[in-house]
């Protein structure tokens, strides 16, 4: 029985002699790799989370363009909201501001005559509560005609 257990103490020495653990230069490379990594994919969560933010103000942006056009849709050719020109506003929608660019310019035909046409664009732009570089524009442009008769086509 002791022989056994000679045998037994000397394997397990020679398999404690094959194994070695972490020295403190190995664990601290592999910490900083590991930090190094941590940091990039938490920059990455930031920026997605600030383009996250930008698109959101776009989608409220395309509602609020959405929104003057259908009021421009609504009255009729004569009215007095179609007359040629560029208005500005600023329009509060989800507790944040746009700016808002009505432009209507009167179609005109070939020999200078007016169509019974108007081209109507539409830009709205976020003024505040995110960062510059997330505030694009949303341009909408449509066209109104009368229902008298006219010439309309579009060149």
């Amino acid at each position: 029985m002791k022989r056994i257990s000679r045998n037994n103490t000397a394997r397990n020495r020679k398999q404690d002699k094959g194994q070695r653990g972490f020295t403190l230069i190995e664990t601290s490379i592999s910490m900083v790799v590991m930090m190094v990594a941590g940091l990039a994919v938490s920059s990455l969560f930031a920026f997605s989370l600030q383009n996250n933010i930008g698109g959101s103000d776009r989608a409220l942006a395309m509602g609020v363009a959405q929104q003057q056009m259908e009021q421009l849709r609504s009255v009729t050719f004569e009215d007095a909201s179609l007359n040629a020109g560029t208005t500005n506003a600023t329009v509060t929608s989800g507790e944040r501001s746009y700016a808002v660019v009505k432009t209507i310019t009167d179609e005109t035909n070939d020999d200078t005559s007016l169509k019974q046409l108007k081209k109507i664009t539409i830009t709205v732009t976020p003024t505040d509560g995110t960062p510059a570089w997330t505030r694009s524009s949303i341009v909408l442009v449509s066209h109104r005609s009368t229902l008298a008769a006219g010439s309309y086509a579009l060149q």
